[in-house]
Parts: structure tokens; sequence; C-alpha cells
């Protein structure tokens, strides 16, 4: 761990880093955040005295997050260890879908959820019914038809 003082709008990560860095704030404050195809920023959390702030990226693939500084800070710059135990890579992997369906329901539309939705799930999507599958995209079931629809022709 490497103490660092970082400057207010200083950006600590960009979407598509390769995320190898978590943040301890001593003082000040950051936050992590996506920027949407159409420049909208949403804000993913912040990271006041006491937080741990990170992509949960696993190793050697692109952060889906930016990660910057909102006043002058300390932070405790962690180095993440790509060999870490089975068990804690079980957790981070959890943590990685749960970040990736929170951004995806502040910003992306029905058939992008459902995509993705697809490819995090594939073997459970003849397995649950459909109400609970629009549920779980924040959709009614008549938008997840409509995207069921969608996803079909754009494939």
């Amino acid at each position: 761990m490497k103490e660092i003082n970082i400057k207010k709008g200083h950006i600590l990560q960009h979407k598509g880093d390769l995320n190898s860095k978590a943040y301890e704030v001593k003082s000040g404050l950051l936050r992590s955040y996506s920027i949407d195809q159409k420049g909208k920023v949403h804000i993913f959390m912040f990271g006041p005295e006491g937080w741990i702030v990170s992509d949960y990226a696993m190793a050697n693939e692109p952060s889906d997050l930016f990660i910057d500084a909102l006043e002058d800070s300390v932070v405790l710059q962690i180095n993440k260890d790509a060999t870490a135990d089975p068990d804690m890579m079980k957790l981070v992997k959890r943590i990685r879908v749960l970040q990736k369906r929170v951004i995806m329901l502040m910003s992306a539309s029905a058939i992008e959820r459902y995509d993705h939705f697809l490819q995090t799930y594939p073997s459970i999507v003849q397995r649950v019914p459909q109400k609970m599958i629009a549920s779980y995209l924040g959709i009614t079931p008549e938008a997840l038809s409509a995207a069921k629809k969608k996803s079909i022709k754009k494939n």
C-alpha cells in the first residue's frame, strides 16, 4: 500500500483501464461513475473517509468505472492481487455482477439489459418465469416481451 495525495478533479482511473488498484480514502472524497453513450454521468458511489473505492473488474479486464477526486484527498493505493484466494475471487465475481447490474439499471435500455442478462445467466433463461426476469431487469413483462423481439431481430 502506498499513500498518495490527490488534487480535486484528478482522475485516478478511466473506463477501460486495466484495473489493478483500489483506493482507501484517508481524507477527502472520491466518486466512481460511468458515462453512457449520450454523455450522461451516472454516479455509482461516493467514497468518503474510511471507504474503499474500486472497480470490481477481474485482473487484466478493462474497468467499467471512472474514479476521480471530488476534493483534495489522501488515499492509500492498494494493489489488487490477481492470484487471490479462490473463495475471495468468488466474492469479487459476485460484486462484479452486482456492479454491472447497477450500472445497467442506471443507464442501459431494456434491450441492453436483456442482452446482458442472457450473457450473465445463459443457463437459467428457461428455468425461471418471464415475470421474474422482467422484475430482475426493472421492466414490465410487456417491455420484456418487446425487448426479446428486438433482440431476436438484432441477432
